[in-house]
């Protein structure tokens, strides 16, 4: 058995999904409804193409990092999630997702996610379009 968590472990490079590596504005317009249709909004991102800026960085980060997704996805989006990465040719990685009972802003669900992951591990970037998560993730010492 390998041991992923020593000193030797390669650094980890966080990718955010929606917007940063997938192309949501397709499925937007279900959002811009009272209430919003999170359940439509999701069904429809298997036809997410792909952002060509986010997958260049995904693949360069490879080189040297493992790669890891997080996103705010409800686990319930695994199946077609897993599915999109490997279609559009993006490295195999840990996918985290939220529960699917799990409401709380992305800034606070990622940043626990992110200290879970940088215990023993190298954490060396993080990725994602929603500037108050990657704020929240500077302020504790991400980058």
């Amino acid at each position: 058995m390998i041991d992923n968590s020593g000193p030797l472990a390669r650094p980890l490079a966080v990718f955010d999904l929606d917007n940063t590596l997938a192309d949501t504005a397709h499925r937007q317009r279900f959002l811009e409804r009272t209430p919003r249709d999170w359940s439509a909004f999701f069904a429809a991102a298997p036809d997410d193409p792909p952002l060509a800026r986010g997958v260049e960085l995904v693949l360069e980060s490879a080189r040297e990092c493992e790669v890891v997704y997080l996103t705010g996805r409800p686990e319930r989006c695994r199946v077609d999630t897993v599915a999109w990465l490997a279609a559009h040719g993006l490295p195999e990685g840990r996918v985290w997702m939220r529960r699917n009972d799990d409401r709380r802003p992305a800034r606070r669900t990622k940043l626990e996610t992110l200290r879970t992951l940088s215990g023993g591990r190298e954490v060396r970037v993080l990725v994602d379009d929603d500037e108050l998560v990657c704020d929240e993730a500077e302020r504790a010492g991400f980058t």
